[in-house]
């Protein structure tokens, strides 16, 4: 009984891990590449991280995208993760087949605030902080 309840805990972790508020599932068809990157950008300053996740033919874009944010000095590389996943090709009457996967994490670096907040002074924007008035 005790490997069952086990089990159930394992379940709902993992159930609750697919739906995290900082994940971007990229597709390489869908959107620019600079939409997931200004995306991303924004997430990290949500979150203070952000995972980027894809399949097959995607990977290579997720990889783009982190080594954008890496390359500007936004972005720490902190996790990397591959693996293959089973899935039915719908295409090819259900059959099952093997997709790559990969998931980058990458959380903000010490900079961030500072060159978030140059770029936004570039475009003329106005940068506000949130301040804590309960005080």
């Amino acid at each position: 009984m005790e490997e069952i309840t086990e089990g159930v805990k394992n379940i709902a972790i993992a159930t609750t891990e697919s739906h995290k508020k900082n994940r971007i599932q990229v597709s390489n068809t869908k959107k620019p590449l600079f939409f997931y990157v200004n995306l991303a950008k924004r997430y990290m300053q949500q979150h203070n991280e952000v995972e980027l996740s894809a399949l097959g033919m995607a990977i290579s874009t997720v990889v783009t995208i982190a080594e954008i944010l890496k390359n500007n000095g936004l972005a720490v590389e902190k996790k990397i993760q591959t693996s293959t996943i089973d899935m039915k090709d719908e295409s090819r009457g259900g059959r099952p087949i093997q997709k790559a996967k990969i998931e980058i994490l990458l959380g903000k670096t010490d900079k961030f605030d500072e060159l978030m907040a140059a770029a936004a002074d570039e475009r003329g924007e106005v940068v506000t902080e949130v301040v804590d008035e309960q005080s």
